[in-house]
């Protein structure tokens, strides 16, 4: 009974495998160092900038950039049209609608149908149309830091990928 439980869980084991992707060490001290830095420097460009660059869906976003940066929902067009969706729903909500909870959710799942749509589907773009809403913001909130801060975010992890030996290659496809 023993054995067959534990032949069992060993057979889990390497099924999981197969789905979930395995770190070496050396990566995840570089690419966890490399979101660090980013946020770090999107932090220091807002206060330098005046301008809001940094806000918790992007920081939701460097995890998928950084940690798993051969996710298709990491690449390029998904990070930006993703949030530039979810941003846009949020705006065009809040003067219609209101800020209620109702809205909130509506916001994520319009954002969901979109991105599914139009194939630039980045979970953390459903957190950028409930910060939307949720902040009531307005056009300018689209500029700064929805697109700009994505565009940062990009870049920042496509020049990691070519400076950091060792970092995987970013982005897999630009559109």
């Amino acid at each position: 009974m023993i054995r067959e439980w534990s032949q069992a869980i060993q057979r889990e084991r390497l099924r999981g495998r197969r789905y979930q992707p395995s770190f070496r060490g050396r990566q995840i001290a570089a690419t966890s160092l490399g979101a660090l830095g980013a946020l770090v420097l999107l932090g220091l460009l807002s206060l330098w900038s005046g301008q809001v660059l940094i806000v918790a869906p992007l920081g939701a976003s460097t995890v998928l950039l950084f940690g798993y940066p051969r996710s298709p929902l990491a690449q390029p067009r998904n990070l930006v049209l993703g949030h530039a969706l979810g941003g846009l729903v949020g705006v065009v909500l809040v003067p219609l609608l209101g800020q209620g909870p109702g809205v909130l959710a509506l916001a994520v799942a319009l954002t969901i149908v979109l991105g599914q749509q139009l194939r630039c589907l980045h979970p953390p773009a459903g957190g950028m149309a409930f910060l939307v809403v949720y902040l009531g913001a307005g056009w300018g909130f689209l500029l700064f830091p929805v697109i700009v801060g994505s565009l940062l975010l990009v870049l920042l992890a496509w020049a990691f990928s070519r400076w950091i030996p060792g970092a995987m290659a970013y982005p897999q496809h630009w559109l």
